[in-house]
């Protein structure tokens, strides 16, 4: 689905920057030429979403064993740059349109083709946030955002040229250019952060964490506590590690079977988790992060401080 979700995205904005060019073309507005330009971005970005993707299914293997996840958020850094790059560009174009202004022609027609492609935007932007999300997909995630960042900019050119047409006041149309820039340069930036933070192996989200920790206390039956939680996102995989401490009497066997049932039930809760027990005696109790059952400890012949 996050394949197909991808190439429909890539259709979409090809369609969608034809629309946005031939409006720039019929008008000569550089605040169009902004929108269009963010277009191009899109497209750029929803190709690297798609090969991303791909390169992100394939198993792991010996030389990647955790898999290729984390290739979605090189996509995400990628489409973070172009953004900036774009803005640039944009910079650049408005400072050419004040040296050398060139009138406004067609306004009407490039409204309506603007607005139909914005639209479509909002419209497969939501989409792809919805799904990106349900899938655990940072590069569907990006793309969505950067969807809706267009619809953002593109209402306000379109309510810009409005002005425009009504009061015959050009200088809206730099303005709005310089104004999509400054916008979408700021969440290029954010689409970087976020993207670079995961690739750094960020945790998982607090209540995730949490849910972790409630899992264990639930049913972790056997076991005296559970410490040294650790979680790290990529892609739509959640890896979790926490160390369990089982009474000394405990058998290899037993314990197996009480990392058994946690795994699986975190699993199972916890869609796209993979757990990682590892099972200490009695001795190296902590006595901190989830504290299970201190008198399977009193009974293991240990003392308990």
């Amino acid at each position: 689905m996050a394949l197909r979700s991808a190439l429909y995205s890539l259709i979409l904005g090809t369609v969608v920057l034809l629309l946005k060019g031939g409006a720039y073309r019929l008008t000569g507005s550089v605040a169009l030429f902004s929108d269009a330009l963010e277009s191009v971005i899109n497209v750029v970005g929803a190709g690297a979403a798609l090969v991303a993707l791909w390169y992100a299914r394939k198993p792991a293997d010996e030389g990647h064993p955790y898999g290729h996840e984390k290739a979605q958020y090189f996509s995400a850094v990628l489409e973070g740059v172009l953004i900036v790059i774009a803005s640039a560009a944009i910079i650049i174009r408005v400072i050419q349109d004040r040296r050398s202004p060139m009138p406004l022609e067609s306004l009407g027609i490039g409204l309506v083709v603007s607005g139909a492609a914005t639209v479509m935007n909002l419209l497969y932007g939501m989409y792809m946030l919805r799904v990106g999300r349900r899938l655990h997909s940072p590069a569907l995630v990006a793309d969505g955002k950067h969807l809706m960042s267009d619809v953002v900019t593109s209402v306000g050119v379109l309510t810009g040229l409005g002005l425009v047409a009504l009061t015959g006041w050009r200088l809206f149309d730099p303005i709005l250019a310089l104004g999509v820039a400054c916008y979408i340069l700021f969440v290029g930036w954010r689409l970087v952060h976020s993207s670079l933070s995961s690739l750094l192996d960020e945790a998982a989200p607090a209540e995730v964490q949490n849910r972790i920790r409630a899992l264990v206390k639930a049913h972790a039956e056997g076991a005296i506590e559970a410490h040294d939680f650790r979680t790290r996102n990529s892609g739509r995989l959640t890896f979790i590690e926490f160390h369990l401490i089982v009474p000394s009497r405990t058998t290899v066997e037993a314990a197996h079977v009480i990392c058994d049932r946690l795994e699986k039930i975190i699993e199972r809760d916890l869609p796209g988790s993979e757990v990682t027990i590892h099972v200490e005696p009695a001795s190296k109790a902590k006595h901190q992060g989830v504290v299970l059952d201190p008198s399977n400890e009193r009974g293991s012949g240990t003392r308990s401080p």
